[in-house]
């Protein structure tokens, strides 16, 4: 059976990529783009930087800066009112998966209008909005190329995940030299978000041959350097792994869905505004243990591919790696527990049905090798306590 396989129209990949950019835009017809970014990105100097690389070139651009860490419809709205309100031919959204995000919703509620819950899945959204380019400066999300969008409904604190072509950047400029100044933290948390799309994309009921491709190749890349990256930022061959590795996982994810871990993670992040790649890491080893026994030869090979066990390591055996592995990476990288995120265990358990019904609502767990069902669920939520 054949898969689909939904690329952006333009990539450019490698160092200083990101100065391609007039060259994007005439290739696309657009000559007054608005750069959605986050007061980070103003702060370094990258939004400015971009302004100035297409002012050189006759380019006149603006910049919105108001997206948020967790994209809500009401940030959302300021945006598509910034865009209404110009006479903006494309979006360049710069930053990590915030702002792309934010951008790809925003690109969609700016040329047909209603609120962003009225895209959520399972309708496809296939029809483009304005053109999108996407700088990512983090090597996590990938959402630079995928078709696929997550803002939270704080009226609700629901996180609704909308998906189809119509999100999918219509290219995208990969530069690895816009992370060498991202902070540990947010290293650690983008990584090891990245590290769960590959292992997520390789294990999914969902997988394919295509997809299997991109994954194996996108851990081989994360696995040895994301504590590299984390240590030393400066690191430019692990830095531009990471990138490359990123990517290929967003591509992987794009092709194969994601399973449980992010169906899970989604809510806690919209109860508790728990970063999205640092609720993977707090759910990724659990899971991964949970799940093993129901896709034991490919977690192995997640294992093997990553680094964590021998090519000569029985199944068995490297699985039991790969959770020691996964566990090991949270503790080196200071991943926090909810508690110390501080999260209240009480509130947490008077919604944590609710999260675990959103969870299954999202379609993402019924992906995994081993789907649990709302009280399973339940249960691996409470387990993040002990």
């Amino acid at each position: 059976m054949s898969v689909p396989v939904i690329l952006p129209r333009i990539m450019e990949v490698g160092a200083q990529a990101s100065q391609r950019l007039p060259d994007v835009l005439a290739a696309l017809g657009c000559s007054r783009p608005l750069i959605v970014t986050d007061k980070m990105m103003v702060k370094l100097g990258q939004a400015q930087r971009l302004h100035q690389i297409l002012l050189a070139r006759g380019i006149d651009s603006e910049v919105f800066d108001d997206t948020v860490p967790e994209p809500t419809a009401a940030s959302i709205e300021a945006g598509v009112t910034r865009l209404r309100g110009g006479d903006f031919d494309a979006v360049i959204a710069l930053g990590g998966g915030s702002p792309i995000d934010s951008a790809k919703a925003m690109a969609i509620l700016a040329r047909y209008g209603g609120h962003i819950r009225d895209y959520r899945f399972p309708r496809q959204v296939n029809d483009a909005g304005l053109p999108l380019i996407a700088i990512p400066t983090t090597a996590g999300t990938g959402s630079e190329v995928t078709r696929f969008t997550i803002i939270t409904d704080e009226t609700t604190d629901e996180k609704l995940l909308c998906a189809g072509i119509g999100f999918m950047p219509v290219a995208a400029l990969i530069d690895y030299t816009l992370t060498l100044s991202l902070p540990a933290r947010a290293t650690a948390d983008t990584g090891i978000d990245a590290l769960t799309h590959a292992i997520e994309a390789y294990v999914s009921r969902k997988a394919n041959p295509y997809s299997d491709s991109q994954a194996l190749a996108a851990m081989a890349y994360l696995g040895p350097n994301l504590r590299k990256a984390y240590h030393d930022g400066a690191d430019e061959t692990a830095r531009e792994a990471m990138m490359i590795g990123a990517t290929l996982a967003g591509i992987a994810f794009s092709s194969a869905s994601v399973a449980l871990v992010h169906g899970m993670s989604r809510p806690v992040g919209a109860f508790f505004h728990v970063p999205h790649g640092l609720s993977n890491a707090m759910l990724l080893p659990s899971v991964t243990a949970w799940s093993l026994a129901s896709a034991p030869a490919r977690y192995a090979q997640c294992a093997r591919t990553i680094g964590a066990a021998l090519a000569s390591d029985s199944d068995e055996l490297a699985g039991t790696k790969l959770v020691a592995f996964l566990k090991a990476v949270n503790t080196e990288l200071a991943v926090p527990t909810l508690a110390e995120f501080g999260v209240d265990q009480q509130r947490f358990e008077q919604v944590v049905s609710t999260m675990a019904e959103q969870a299954l609502a999202s379609g993402s767990p019924g992906n995994n090798p081993r789907v649990p069902t709302a009280s399973e669920m339940v249960t691996l939520y409470q387990a993040l306590w002990v």
